[in-house]
């Protein structure tokens, strides 16, 4: 774990990091976006101690890094720069194993880990070790310098804006391999980009700052929801989280009080219940705990001879459902394929919790181009 406590840097007269406290969970990889001089980079290197803080303290694990040996700290922290940092004169092979053998690494265990780490940013050995950063294009000269990065098996990686510089085929590419390799590794990435799509796509945390301080630090689903003030909801853009729909979940566009009856209501109280709440269909749950027993419809209602039966032999007792953190191209494909016009939101032991139907969906996918009219 990371931590900032009280962190504040000046710059002769002016105030770069304005009293920053922050915890970096291991294992996450959490994004630092903002502006142009809002201090990210600044925050980034004082990780390393590439630059000292005025006042206040970081600790690693809970050591103050201040007392630990820079050489050894930064080589134990994996270091990704916009321009690569890769040495002209060296060969791939040499760029990445550079620190290893340093640190004396066994040179058949060097030379596996080598070829593995090509593999996993997806180049050929074969064809690129021997190469030199100069007969490679700016996004394979990229993916050596993340493989560099993974050489010692460090548990910290830095990343400082490291694909802003690369076309946009590319850098989604890299983004995509990123992704992956972390939900393989689960190292602790430390990420600055000025790119709020960047962040959302690869950020377990964000942490948005402005003017030196950090102005909201959360997951992005959370930041896309509800950003803090005017200023973050302009930086994340009014309608961004519509690109992210993984991110609008069942919980966020059910009705949460559906309509309901009980499976021992005759069926002429359920026709009556329907027309008065303008329905037609109602939720049948067990009285005592709410748990959905079935789905009755207005045309199940309507075949029914006796008006005196009870609607629980009349009910579709076989149906399906959907989960609270299921998102909303999940339940489009549910409604989709099942050609169903409305879907109940369960808990995992059938609690009837919600109820999304194609009213709510339309009105949920409509909300963009309102809000758009309205400005």
């Amino acid at each position: 774990m990371i931590e900032f406590v009280n962190v504040k840097k000046k710059f002769k007269d002016k105030m770069v990091l304005k009293d920053i406290s922050i915890k970096i969970e291991e294992g996450k990889l959490v994004v630092f976006i903002g502006a142009s001089g809002c201090g990210k980079t600044t925050t980034l290197k004082m990780i390393n101690r590439l630059i000292k803080p005025s006042s206040g303290r970081i600790y690693i694990n809970g050591e103050d890094i201040e007392k630990k040996d820079v050489i050894k700290l930064r080589r134990n922290m994996g270091y990704v720069i916009q321009q690569t940092g890769l040495l002209p004169h060296m060969t791939v092979r040499e760029n990445i194993q550079l620190i290893p053998k340093i640190e004396k690494c066994d040179p058949k265990e060097l030379q596996e880990k080598t070829y593995r780490l090509m593999d996993m940013v997806g180049l050929d050995p074969d064809e690129f070790l021997d190469r030199y950063p100069v007969e490679l294009s700016g996004g394979q000269q990229q993916r050596v310098g993340v493989a560099r990065a993974f050489a010692t098996e460090p548990d910290i990686i830095l990343m400082d804006e490291p694909f802003s510089a690369l076309d946009p085929i590319t850098r989604v590419g890299l983004q995509d391999e990123l992704v992956n390799l972390q939900a393989q590794l689960k190292k602790t990435i430390v990420f600055v980009t000025h790119d709020m799509d960047e962040a959302i796509k690869i950020a377990d945390m964000i942490c948005i700052m402005k003017d030196g301080e950090i102005l909201q630090y959360d997951t992005p689903e959370n930041i896309l929801k509800n950003p803090k003030d005017e200023f973050a909801t302009h930086f994340v853009g009014k309608n961004r989280i519509w690109a992210s729909p993984e991110y609008i979940k069942a919980e966020d566009i059910m009705i949460k009080s559906p309509v309901t009856c009980t499976e021992n209501m005759t069926v002429l109280r359920c026709v009556e219940k329907m027309r008065s709440f303008h329905v037609d269909s109602l939720m049948v749950i067990d009285n005592k705990n709410k748990k959905l027993l079935g789905v009755v419809n207005a045309k199940d209602l309507q075949k029914s001879a006796d008006i005196a039966q009870k609607v629980s032999h009349v009910m579709n007792s076989v149906f399906l459902g959907v989960h609270l953190e299921d998102n909303i191209v999940q339940i489009l494909k549910v409604i989709d394929d099942n050609n169903i016009s409305n879907i109940p939101v369960l808990s995992e032991d059938n609690t009837l919790l919600g109820l999304i139907t194609k009213s709510s969906l339309l009105t949920t996918l409509s909300q963009p181009y309102l809000e758009e009219e309205e400005v």
